[in-house]
């Protein structure tokens, strides 16, 4: 009698596997009763001491050898009761994996993750100030840490009084061109005197030429005439010449104008650089998360680029499931999940699988595994599945990166293809949705 009944109460405390869903629970909770029952029936059934001869019966107590057979009939229906519920309970689990549970896919190999921000300094200085306290949420564009900006505040006037400067200079070429250019005006009109008195002294000396030809002026007056004449034409080159310079010289103040231009361009990029040095010393929230894993203190030293703490976006969280590649056969993407979060007991919510990860987590490692060297053990690896978490369940901020899930996909829409016997380069290409 011990013998069954100690088998019976091996398959009964097996315990079902999480993938089997609602009724694998019902029959676990079936079993449960059915040993409670067994027990009490063993409860009131005579006992014996181990290694002590059963008491014997006195003669005159017929009633007692009565008692006997219908103790051993009672035992014999509880054992046929145990078997048929257990029996039923098989074929249930049976009809049920058979229309249902075979497309549940579940794994208890998943995390919670979220998009970690690490927030860095970008200037060198001592912090002033931390804002948030640890574990405390914050919006974007806060100030969490404050670096003392004293420098970089005596950066920025001088750039701006470097650009004052440069400024006063540009006007004051401005001037200098204006100066030149009635310089130049003063020349032309130079040029032009110039020319009108060589017109003069030309038309002299053609008279006094045709006169001296013809013998009615002296030599010398002619000589006079040609003499004018010539000064004529030096003195229109000349004023040429002024002219050109003049006018060569506007050319150049603006070129020196457009240089301070270009310097004072320079020195507004530095002037940009000097404020945007000096806005870093507010070191913000670039998300919405909650602050957290603070690396310096109020007073430290810190340097450009060096990390000073965590923002994790509890709004944004998604689940990473590492499913066996033996698993991911019916696993697509947009297919429902099942997801039971391990600190909230049975709590469950509804996720929806996002994407598969192109390859093994061993690829990824800084030291890939390489099966062509050594001796060879296969091992079943494991592919992260991003799983989405509905918003308005993020949105509670009661999933925690790194908290541990139990995920079960229901693969039944979506993955038509996967009971396909084509081979894998048959046209066309199977491809999921």
């Amino acid at each position: 009698m011990a013998a069954p009944r100690d088998q019976a109460a091996r398959v009964i405390r097996s315990e079902p596997d999480k993938a089997e869903g609602e009724a694998a629970h019902d029959a676990a909770n079936l079993s449960e009763q059915l040993r409670t029952h067994v027990a009490e029936e063993t409860r009131r059934a005579p006992s014996h001491a181990p290694g002590q001869a059963p008491a014997q019966t006195p003669a005159g107590a017929p009633a007692a050898d009565a008692a006997a057979p219908k103790s051993g009939a009672r035992k014999k229906f509880v054992m046929i009761g145990v078997v048929g519920l257990l029996a039923l309970a098989a074929a249930s689990y049976g009809v049920y994996y058979v229309f249902a549970g075979r497309f549940y896919v579940s794994t208890d190999d998943a995390y919670v993750r979220a998009n970690n921000t690490m927030l860095g300094a970008r200037v060198a200085g001592h912090v002033t100030a931390i804002l948030p306290g640890d574990n405390t949420v914050v919006r974007k564009g806060d100030t969490v840490f404050r670096i003392d900006d004293g420098d970089y505040r005596i950066a920025v006037d001088a750039a701006r009084t470097k650009i004052a400067t440069q400024q006063a200079t540009i006007d004051r070429i401005g001037r200098q061109v204006t100066a030149l250019e009635s310089a130049v005006a003063q020349a032309k009109a130079q040029l032009a005197s110039t020319e009108a008195a060589l017109k003069r002294a030309g038309l002299d000396f053609e008279r006094q030429q045709a006169l001296s030809t013809k013998g009615f002026a002296s030599r010398a007056t002619f000589e006079v005439s040609e003499a004018g004449r010539d000064q004529g034409l030096a003195a229109v080159k000349s004023a040429q010449a002024a002219y050109d310079a003049s006018r060569d010289n506007v050319e150049v103040t603006r070129a020196q104008q457009a240089e301070a231009r270009a310097q004072l361009a320079e020195l507004q990029t530095s002037l940009a650089k000097a404020e945007r040095d000096l806005d870093f010393t507010y070191v913000r929230a670039p998300v919405d998360g909650t602050f957290s894993n603070r690396l310096v203190n109020t007073g430290d030293f810190v340097q450009a680029g060096q990390r000073l703490g965590n923002l994790v976006p509890l709004n944004d969280v998604f689940i990473d499931a590492n499913y066996k590649e033996t698993q991911l056969k019916r696993i697509r993407p947009g297919q429902p999940v099942t997801i039971k979060v391990d600190a909230y007991g049975f709590r469950k919510f509804k996720g929806v699988v996002d994407s598969i990860s192109p390859a093994a987590g061993s690829v990824f490692t800084l030291l890939p595994p390489d099966n062509a060297t050594g001796n060879f053990t296969k091992i079943v690896q494991r592919l992260p599945v991003r799983i989405r978490v509905p918003k308005d369940v993020a949105a509670q901020n009661l999933l925690r990166a790194g908290m541990s899930v139990y995920t079960t996909v229901d693969t039944r829409e979506g993955a038509a293809d996967a009971d396909s016997e084509a081979d894998l380069d048959a046209s066309p290409m199977v491809h999921p949705k």
